[in-house]
């Protein structure tokens, strides 16, 4: 009963949010939403920026399930725009309000598990120093957040996955020669 509860608060907040900026939200307004009262929300969330950081966790952690393999960060990119753009004017309410970086830190959260997995499955048998594979890494959680904040401050536009297509077939081959590179260097002796 509990988890219904909590995902009939969340519904109610995110269509809430979808309707008005998070300034304009109150609790009154979730619990006449969803039909409770006021204890029951306070039950479950400690205030509504708790609300917001509990739905951000619950989406990072369901798109990190979704793809335990990565083939791609454009695959990844993706998934995470094509959420955003199904609740577009909550994702940009709450990314304009005052817990915007409750978002970009599920931002980094995502951004930094897609450039692992990824760079694991290019890497196959290949193995890194740790130094180079966490260079690499935050090298690939830097485009990929950069890409999103971008796209966010430009007012999310339709054409992100064209965009992001175009970027990724120009980049082809990158990381693949960054990693021949790392293993050059490791086999030279010093």
């Amino acid at each position: 009963m509990a988890d219904f509860t909590k995902k009939a608060i969340r519904n109610a907040f995110v269509k809430l949010l979808n309707e008005k900026p998070l300034k304009q939200i109150s609790v009154r307004d979730i619990v006449e939403e969803c039909g409770i009262n006021r204890n029951t929300f306070y039950y479950h969330f400690q205030d509504i920026p708790s609300l917001v950081e509990a739905i951000i966790q619950d989406d990072a952690d369901r798109l990190i399930s979704q793809f335990p393999k990565i083939s791609s960060i454009e695959e990844c990119l993706n998934a995470m725009i094509t959420f955003s753009l199904q609740n577009r004017k909550a994702v940009l309410h709450i990314y304009r309000s005052v817990n915007r970086d409750i978002y970009e830190q599920y931002q980094w959260r995502v951004c930094e598990y897609a450039a692992g997995v990824y760079l694991d499955e290019i890497l196959g048998e290949k193995s890194l120093s740790e130094n180079d594979r966490t260079i690499m890494i935050e090298y690939i959680k830097c485009i990929s957040f950069g890409l999103v904040i971008d796209w966010l401050d430009h007012g999310m536009r339709d054409d992100i996955h064209d965009f992001i297509h175009r970027i990724c077939e120009l980049k082809e081959g990158d990381l693949e020669r960054m990693i021949e590179r790392c293993i050059q260097d490791s086999a030279v002796p010093s």
